[in-house]
């Protein structure tokens, strides 16, 4: 149980030396038994580890310790931009160490496979030659793995890594016993077979396929390299009335950045001068370029398009929207589905398992193995530790995940954790608020009718926008906005608002009105038949009516409504053709509510919601056996986001509504929910798929290793082949992963 006085922290940190999945779990197990862990999970994919941890109770250093004591090292940050960059040098190191390394072992190995196949007879002391040169390839090249494989066992632990130094290991030293010494074997009736080009061609090809493998995962994290690459490294700012660049580090919260046309933007901040238009796509997903005038906020990373502005600096590094988005995409990556949970469990066994098999293959071809049965026992057994690897089984969740979660994040699709996109794909009933999700969440005029064509329209207009503008209800601001395109207020007006009726205003010996009926009723102001029924028609589509009069009659009539996203309509369409039953709660009216679920085909929806009511009806529909999705983008929703099984925010509502939900659009366009779903399906079947490879390639694999074909055709699979074997099945898992990328 956490110390309540400690703080809990919860931050991912690189790991490196991790070259299998059962690195991972064994790093991962380590971490767990530090003083003050609350978990710990280790991504074998990105090589970094997720820790949750009481920051009074733990000293981070230990983590150190701990992991360097079974051959891995972890990476603490100073600040964001130096842990990336370290990280970056180091993978950039260990790719080029790893690539000479895998160079050299094959000009080794080469000669020695030539030497084997085609002239071994034709030495005097061919065994002789083969042995020298084919131990800097095992010894030397392939190292690492006897390293690794020793601090594993000093902790009684087993990972990948021990299976090739126990299998190469034992075939160079058979090998190097029969070239030393051949008379002890000849004298049985065994001839002294030698096997050096299985050691040096399985350490050759385990190499190449970490190779491979590496290259190949380092495109599965694209999509946060791009998002990294998004901040600009210097800014132009204004200090003492000048101009001049510093780098981004160096920026202060209220410095004023010029933005010039194709410059990205650096901070978070208010627009204070000029007028352009922004490509947002990497928050929003959305292709249009969006307007920025004074007042409007802008980004980091967003891109300036043709205008000039002048910014003011709000929030700087890991405070800013961009950062976020980082950080929650990198812990979204670190995290486990449960599918891998169950995987990794698999994992953790796999090695001893093997090694088992391997004892019993050669105790079985030692009792039932007729001629050769030692030599043909032994190789039977190097092969089953050669083509055994948990490397494609710990590989085929988290590689999936990874370019799922990226691949949403490039279209504005932001996953907090695995879970949430496992869930996804189960999900059968969608729960919608209304207002601001369905619809826009802001009031605009949609119908303005003038009583009499004779009117003076221009200067009633600008007497209704002068009035709206005094006036504080929330319906105000629609007419405001709708008027004052084009429009200027008037001076001299007297104002006075009615509580729940409207406004009045006295202006050059005229009085005039703007409410609702009640105000027009007050003060005998007579509604025309004709105008009557356009009232009543308006407010059965959930429009709200305001009349605009003078003391004596009525001068026109406005429609205000909260209205539909355009796209709102189709989505919804699309959901329900997947099966999905979708919901809609409010707390607006039931005529109001009515008449939405009408336009928009929804069945199912419920008026007049509370907010404990609509966590309530959330939890009624997983009591009969729903998994639900809930889509909110207020306050008023959080409660029932939690109570969700997945939780989606919209881009554009409150922040508790994001920090609770587990997927935000960031263009709060309800056709991303299904975006967000059908990638969910992709990456689930993806993980499905590199599963049963993994898994088939291992219950076909280990049998055929232990000689099974042998009794049938004298078939025995030769341990170089089984390598190769071993090297492609993880390279195989990672690249039908990066499917997922070019996948619509």
């Amino acid at each position: 149980m956490a110390d309540k006085k400690s703080t809990i922290i919860k931050a991912s940190f690189p790991i490196t030396g991790l070259s299998c999945a059962s690195c991972a779990i064994s790093s991962e197990s380590i971490l767990k038994t530090q003083k003050g862990v609350i978990n710990a999970s280790v991504n074998f994919v990105n090589s970094s580890a997720l820790i949750e941890y009481q920051s009074e109770l733990t000293n981070i250093n230990e983590f150190k310790k701990a992991l360097q004591s079974i051959g891995y090292d972890i990476i603490f940050p100073q600040n964001h931009s130096d842990v990336d960059a370290e990280v970056e040098v180091y993978k950039k190191k260990e790719l080029t160490t790893l690539k000479n390394k895998t160079l050299l072992a094959f000009t080794f190995t080469l000669p020695v496979v030539i030497i084997s196949m085609f002239f071994h007879h034709k030495f005097m002391y061919g065994n002789l030659f083969l042995m020298i040169i084919t131990a800097p390839v095992v010894f030397w090249f392939g190292r690492s793995f006897f390293i690794n494989a020793w601090k594993q066992a000093k902790h009684r632990q087993v990972n990948m890594d021990t299976l090739v130094a126990i299998s190469t290991g034992i075939a160079f030293l058979y090998s190097s016993f029969n070239t030393l010494f051949p008379e002890v074997l000849m004298k049985t009736g065994t001839h002294p077979n030698v096997y050096f080009e299985s050691a040096a061609v399985v350490i050759t090809f385990i190499l190449l396929g970490k190779l491979l493998e590496e290259r190949a995962k380092s495109k599965t994290s694209g999509a946060i390299k791009k998002l990294m690459g998004l901040q600009p490294k210097t800014v132009k700012v204004i200090r003492n009335n000048k101009e001049e660049e510093v780098k981004i580090e160096e920026v202060q919260k209220g410095d004023l950045i010029m933005i010039r046309p194709g410059e990205k933007i650096p901070v978070d901040g208010l627009v204070m001068f000029g007028k352009s238009y922004l490509d947002e796509s990497m928050i929003s997903g959305e292709a249009l370029a969006v307007e920025k005038k004074e007042g409007s906020k802008v980004y980091t990373g967003t891109i300036n398009q043709k205008g000039s502005l002048t910014i003011k600096a709000e929030k700087l590094g890991s405070e800013t929207l961009l950062a976020q988005i980082i950080k929650t995409v990198q812990e979204a990556q670190s995290s486990k589905a449960p599918v891998q949970k169950f995987v990794d469990k698999i994992a953790g066994i796999f090695v001893p398992i093997v090694m088992g098999i391997s004892v019993l293959t050669l105790i079985i071809w030692i009792v039932f193995g007729g001629e050769n049965f030692f030599t043909n026992g032994l190789i039977s057994a190097i092969t089953v530790l050669v083509i055994a690897c948990p490397c494609a089984l710990g590989l085929a969740t988290p590689t999936a995940l990874m370019v799922g979660i990226g691949k949403g994040a490039e279209k504005g699709i932001l996953i907090k954790d695995a879970l949430s996109l496992e869930k996804a794909y189960h999900v059968n009933a969608l729960v919608l608020d209304k207002t601001g999700t369905i619809t826009k969440g802001k009031p605009e005029v949609v119908n303005f009718t003038w009583a009499d064509d004779s009117l003076d329209k221009v200067f009633l207009s600008r007497l209704l926008l002068t009035m709206e503008q005094k006036s504080e209800h929330p319906l105000a601001e629609a007419v405001v906005s709708y008027l004052s395109k084009n429009l200027l207020p008037i001076d001299g007006l007297s104002f006075e608002s009615i509580t729940g009726k409207g406004i009045q205003a006295d202006y050059l010996n005229n009085r005039y009105f703007s409410g609702n009926d009640l105000l027009m009723k007050d003060h005998s102001i007579v509604i025309p038949e004709h105008y009557q029924q356009i009232s009543d028609s308006l407010k059965k589509e959930a429009n709200t009516v305001i009349y605009f009069s003078d003391s004596k009659k009525l001068l026109a009539l406005l429609a205000i409504a909260d209205a539909l996203k355009e796209s709102s309509i189709q989505a919804i369409a699309d959901l329900q053709k997947r099966g999905i039953e979708v919901y809609m709660l409010t707390g607006d009216n039931q005529e109001t509510a009515k008449t939405v679920a009408n336009k928009t085909g929804i069945k199912n929806f419920k008026a007049e919601v509370l907010p404990t009511e609509k966590a309530a009806f959330i939890k009624a529909l997983q009591a009969s056996g729903k998994i639900v999705a809930m889509v909110g983008d207020g306050i008023n929703d959080s409660e029932a986001l939690a109570q969700a099984d997945v939780s989606i925010a919209m881009g554009k509502g409150t922040d508790i509504a994001m920090e609770v939900a587990q997927i935000t659009l960031m263009n709060s366009d309800l056709q991303t929910i299904t975006e967000a779903l059908k990638l969910s399906k992709a990456t689930i079947n993806t993980i499905r798929e590199n599963l049963f490879w993994a898994f088939i390639y291992n219950i076909i694999g280990i049998p055929i290793a232990a000689g099974l074909l042998y009794s049938f055709n004298g078939f025995m699979l030769d341990p170089m082949i089984a390598g190769a074997a071993m090297a492609m099945s993880s390279v195989s898992v990672v690249l039908n992963s990066l499917r997922l990328k070019w996948s619509k």
